[in-house]
């Protein structure tokens, strides 16, 4: 069986706890996009484990953990995220980094910092980790991959263009000497990870294995398919791995989504069912919305059902698995939004064209609280009858099924539904 796990909101949903939970049916969990910018948390025994390049499956002894082609990969990141990991003892024998992945080299932080600055009010609110700029250089096919810093020659050769090219923009101040020095001295010490894998995929595809695909960030941050300009520089939908792993669609067999039991935000962008009164700092404090890779505060605001159903579309969701449902535990009332309201007129599909966010009117339900606490539970039935319908009456306007329920941060915190 082959999986892929997908947020369906703007990220932070806990796809790292899903991710690490299905890894113990998984012979293989697979990164398909995005860079240092994710951060995926996982919690076991109280020790929180923060991953921002390795697939969360490491931490389950023999899954095969597939850096795939998709990403853009710091390597110093990926170095001292490899060695905090391994004074945790956690074995990284089985850890893979495709040679066709595109590298984040240190200007190419500085170009994003830059340019976030430049933006002034109509700043996009990176992570200024260096992943845009990177993903330009790969489309404008000056890249420099993870396979080059193992030669010297054309890793010198490209270096020498791109910062000619940069140069020409921006006044950058950096070494040409010193990053070759430092970057092939990157590639010394991963030269035993790198590999084509691709060919590792689809070899253990051909044995019957299972695999895990894992998404970062979410839907509404995809390039194509989000709420652009305010999004991520990848496809972080579920077509984007295949693209980002050298595997046919063919192969996969289902697709999971993430989403959060309400919705959060990191950063710039439109957000229909925020919430700035004190249910969104309740939110917050009892979610413990604040981001794993910047620290920064998440906004907060009801479940969004409009971008929902768009996330259960464009990725072709199969089943959901919802996240955090007992930091609701405390409220009297709880809504959902079903549609918006612009301009007099009644959208209930995601507004893909849409300019005029700010002119969005979420349309909500609202149901009851059931004010008792979940987060210990450990079976469905012994959910609170509100809580249940809550589920209920997000399966009917999502349209589609909740398979798992995760409650707290714990790994073994999961509930199956359906």
């Amino acid at each position: 069986m082959n999986t892929v796990v997908v947020g369906t909101q703007w990220g932070d949903e806990g796809k790292a706890r899903v991710v690490d939970f299905l890894a113990q049916e998984a012979d293989a969990v697979v990164r398909f996009q995005g860079g240092s910018n994710a951060g995926h948390t996982v919690v076991v025994n109280g020790e929180k484990f923060i991953f921002h390049l390795v697939p969360c499956g490491i931490l389950h002894l023999g899954t095969k953990c597939i850096i795939g082609n998709g990403l853009v990969v710091d390597p110093g990141e990926l170095l001292m995220e490899m060695k905090t990991l391994q004074s945790k003892k956690i074995t990284l024998k089985n850890l893979y980094l495709s040679s066709g992945a595109h590298v984040v080299m240190p200007y190419h932080r500085k170009i994003e910092e830059r340019e976030e600055n430049r933006r002034g009010r109509r700043k996009i609110g990176t992570t200024k980790r260096g992943i845009g700029p990177a993903y330009v250089d790969k489309t404008a096919r000056r890249g420099i991959k993870i396979g080059d810093l193992l030669n010297k020659e054309i890793l010198a050769e490209k270096l020498k263009m791109n910062l000619a090219f940069w140069k020409n923009s921006y006044e950058l101040d950096f070494s040409e000497e010193d990053i070759l020095k430092q970057y092939l001295e990157y590639g010394r010490k991963l030269r035993k990870y790198i590999t084509d894998t691709s060919l590792l995929i689809h070899r253990l595809i051909e044995e019957g294995k299972n695999i895990l695909f894992e998404g970062a960030q979410g839907t509404l941050l995809d390039i194509d398919h989000g709420t652009y300009p305010f999004v991520t520089s990848s496809s972080t939908i579920a077509a984007g791995a295949c693209i980002g792993t050298g595997i046919g669609p063919r192969y996969i067999d289902e697709v999971l989504g993430v989403t959060k039991a309400y919705t959060t935000r990191v950063g710039k962008g439109p957000f229909p069912t925020e919430i700035k009164g004190e249910i969104g700092k309740i939110l917050k404090e009892r979610g413990k919305e604040y981001g794993a890779t910047t620290g920064r505060p998440r906004r907060c605001g009801w479940l969004d059902a409009v971008i929902l159903r768009y996330a259960v579309r464009v990725n072709g969701l199969d089943e959901l698995i919802l996240t955090k449902l007992d930091v609701l535990d405390t409220l009297d009332k709880i809504k959902i939004c079903t549609a918006y309201k612009y301009k007099g007129k009644t959208v209930k599909n995601f507004p893909f064209q849409l300019n005029g966010w700010e002119e969005c009117q979420p349309v909500y339900e609202e149901m009851e609280g059931w004010k008792e606490n979940t987060s210990r539970l450990s079976a469905y039935k012994d959910l609170p009858y509100r809580a249940q319908l809550y589920l209920r009456k997000i399966e009917a306007i999502g349209g589609i099924p909740i398979r798992y329920l995760s409650l707290n941060p714990e790994r073994t915190n999961i509930i199956k539904i359906s």
